[in-house]
């Protein structure tokens, strides 16, 4: 689908921006470019869709030199999503979506189709497609962004850094969004990002670069289990060992049983009752058939208890859980971003399976640098288990 054959990119004839390179990336496959600052990363995504011309070497779009092209015709063909967004502030959403049908001189009545059809992608109401850039939140913004990549049926979308300006919650959910987005729609996507987790999340395949030249390119699981060389080692950090163990990839292999729970319709004082016999400082609250339905703990007690008096009045709604076969990189990486003590599990119905937390992780750690036996006392109260 893509290919970079001997590709370099050099300034003025100084030391290249890119180095010989050489790539082929197969269609329908997620590739994440990372790497330090100035490595070559945008440079070599920008050389694609002729943002920056090649110096030496070919770049083949569907076994087509894009060289032999006209660089409007090939950009109008290859979906693009920067970190800015950059929507049209004086366009509607709509207008924003289907801007390249605009230029494509597509029907009114197939710009209101496509429009209609790619917003339900990303779980935005049709109403928002009257509104204006301004009127919607930064990852809303972000979300049209990509719609627009998508709105002309492009094979090859590239990325730079879509994420990188939204907070560490939107950051995270957008990214759970765009990675389900992709395994519906089997597009080939170049994604440039300086962020590592965003890449062992995201990527089918992580390619390292430094000074211009690929280092490594493999699997995130090939990577983290066998870094190329030392500076792939410390570039991972020493924090993502935990994610490299071949033995422990899943939640479901980690995750603690048993959880402490509370259910619809006792009292603020049962809880309380139940935090202090367990030692606890925070309950999941289920129903009647184990079904989670959010979470109480002792900050959200001590600011209600006086105006209320069952459990679901005060209760928290809005939280993350994972299931049993959910990557535990994955897991680690939300948990870590987010700074949450916990993540309940739970199974294809919404039921209580078990918990991940802080400390279950930390004695993994611990385990990994440094082998069995190694383990660190549980704080007290503990969150959530006996």
């Amino acid at each position: 689908m893509l290919e970079f054959k001997n590709v370099t990119k050099s300034y003025n004839g100084g030391k290249p921006a890119v180095n010989n390179l050489n790539l082929k990336i197969e269609k329908g496959e997620f590739v994440c470019f990372i790497g330090p600052s100035g490595c070559g990363k945008t440079t070599t995504m920008k050389m694609v869709n002729r943002l920056i011309d090649i110096t030496d070497g070919s770049i083949l779009v569907d076994g087509k030199d894009i060289n032999q092209q006209d660089p409007v015709e090939l950009r109008r063909s290859i979906g693009y999503v920067i970190q800015q967004i950059g929507l049209m502030p004086h366009m509607t959403i709509k207008e924003n979506i289907v801007l390249v049908g605009t230029l494509l001189k597509w029907s009114n009545e197939s710009k209101d189709e496509r429009a209609k059809e790619l917003i339900k992608l990303v779980d935005l109401p049709e109403e928002y497609l009257d509104k204006y850039p301004h009127e919607l939140s930064g990852g809303q913004q972000q979300r049209i962004g990509v719609l627009r990549a998508l709105a002309a049926n492009p094979p090859l979308i590239l990325m730079d850094e879509p994420f990188g300006a939204l907070d560490p919650i939107t950051r995270d959910s957008l990214q759970d969004e765009f990675k389900k987005l992709q395994k519906e729609l089997h597009k080939t996507i170049v994604f440039v990002t300086h962020d590592m987790d965003e890449a062992l999340k995201l990527a089918d395949r992580v390619v390292i670069m430094r000074e211009g030249e690929v280092v490594q390119a493999d699997t995130p699981e090939e990577i983290l289990r066998h870094p190329a060389n030392d500076f792939v080692e410390e570039f991972l950090g020493k924090e993502r060992l935990i994610q490299g163990r071949p033995d422990v990839t899943t939640v479901g292999q980690i995750m603690e049983g048993s959880p402490v729970t509370v259910q619809l319709g006792e009292t603020i004082k049962t809880a309380i009752t139940t935090m202090r016999d367990r030692h606890v400082d925070s309950l999941l609250v289920v129903d009647s058939g184990n079904v989670l339905k959010g979470y109480i703990d002792i900050e959200i007690i001590n600011a209600n208890y006086k105006k209320h008096t069952s459990v679901e009045e005060v209760m928290e709604i809005e939280f993350l859980s994972v299931s049993k076969e959910s990557l535990l990189r994955d897991t680690v990486h939300k948990i870590l971003r987010r700074g949450i003590k916990y993540v309940p599990v739970v199974d294809e119905n919404h039921r209580i399976a078990g918990i991940v937390t802080r400390a279950t992780l930390a004695n993994l750690v611990y385990d990994t640098i440094w082998g069995d036996g190694f383990e660190i006392d549980q704080p007290e109260p503990v969150a959530l288990v006996d």
